[in-house]
C-alpha cells in the first residue's frame, strides 16, 4: 500500500512570527485519518522569522528531531544544553521524565527554517538526554545516509524509538534502494526538489506513506532532499 499525500493537503497556520505545515494532526490542526503513522506522531515544516522563536515550554515521553533546512535555531534547554543548530545537523532530544526548553532564531534579518519531527518513545520515563551531530553533505550525497536510530549505528544520533530515519540528496542519475520489511510501516518526506518514489513522483512537501512493501527505490531527483523514516508498525 503506497498512499501519496499532497504538500498542499497538509494543515497550515500563520502566527506572524511562524508559519507552520502540519503533516500530521497538531495543535489546531485535527484530521483524524493523518494523526500519526506508525509511531511517527509530528513532521512540522516551520519557518521562523527574524528575531523570533519559541518560548520555553515543556515535553514528556516524546522522541523529537531538530532538522534544520536554512539559518540557524538556538536551543537551551533544562538540561543545560546550549547549542545552535545549523544545517546539515540533526539534533536529537528525548523528553523522556520531562525537559524544558526554548527555540528562537536570533538572526536579524533571516528566516529560519527547519523540520521538528516527533516520534513515540519505545520506553518511557526514561531520563533526558541531548545529542547533536553534524552529517557531512557528501554522505548524503546519491544515498540514504542514516541519520537516527536505536543503536547509534554508522555514526547516527541516538534515539530512544523503534524506527530509523535516513536523509539523502539526489539528482540526475543518482538511484538508491532500500529493503523494506513489509510487516512495518515507511515514511518518506520529500524536503524539497523533485523525485519518483516507486514510480510516484514527489514534489517538495509531498509525503508517501507506505505498508506491506518490501523496497523502497528512489530516482529521477532534481536538487531533490528526502527524508525516510523505517518505523515500527
Amino acid at each position: 500500500m503506497q498512499l501519496l499525500r499532497k504538500s498542499n493537503e497538509r494543515g497550515y497556520a500563520d502566527h506572524g512570527w511562524l508559519k507552520s505545515f502540519h503533516s500530521f494532526s497538531f495543535a489546531g490542526y485535527h484530521d483524524p485519518r493523518f494523526m500519526g503513522w506508525g509511531n511517527l506522531r509530528v513532521i512540522n515544516e516551520d519557518w521562523v522569522a527574524a528575531g523570533k522563536g519559541f518560548g520555553k515550554h515543556g515535553h514528556r515521553n516524546m522522541e523529537i528531531i531538530t532538522y534544520v533546512l536554512e539559518g540557524v535555531l538556538a536551543h537551551e534547554d533544562s538540561m543545560g544544553n546550549i547549542e545552535g543548530i545549523p544545517p546539515g545537523d540533526v539534533q536529537r532530544m528525548s523528553a523522556g521524565t520531562g525537559v524544558t526548553h526554548s527555540e528562537f532564531n536570533h538572526a536579524p534579518d533571516a528566516t529560519t527554517h527547519l523540520l521538528q519531527i516527533w516520534l513515540e518513545p519505545s520506553a518511557a520515563e526514561i531520563a533526558p538526554s541531548y545529542e547533536q551531530k553534524t552529517i557531512p553533505t557528501a554522505e548524503k550525497e546519491g544515498q540514504l545516509r542514516l541519520i537516527a536510530s536505536p543503536t547509534a549505528a554508522h555514526n547516527s544520533v541516538m534515539m530512544t524509538a523503534d524506527a530509523k530515519l535516513y536523509a539523502g540528496l539526489f539528482s540526475g542519475a543518482q538511484t538508491a534502494d532500500l529493503k523494506l520489511n513489509p510487516q512495518r510501516k515507511a515514511y518518506v518526506h520529500l524536503v524539497r526538489g523533485t523525485l519518483m518514489v516507486n514510480e510516484q513522483i514527489l514534489q517538495a512537501g509531498d509525503a508517501l506513506l507506505i505498508a506491506d512493501e518490501d523496497h523502497l527505490h528512489l530516482s529521477q531527483g532534481q536538487a531533490a532532499e528526502v527524508l525516510v523514516f523505517d518505523l515500527a508498525p
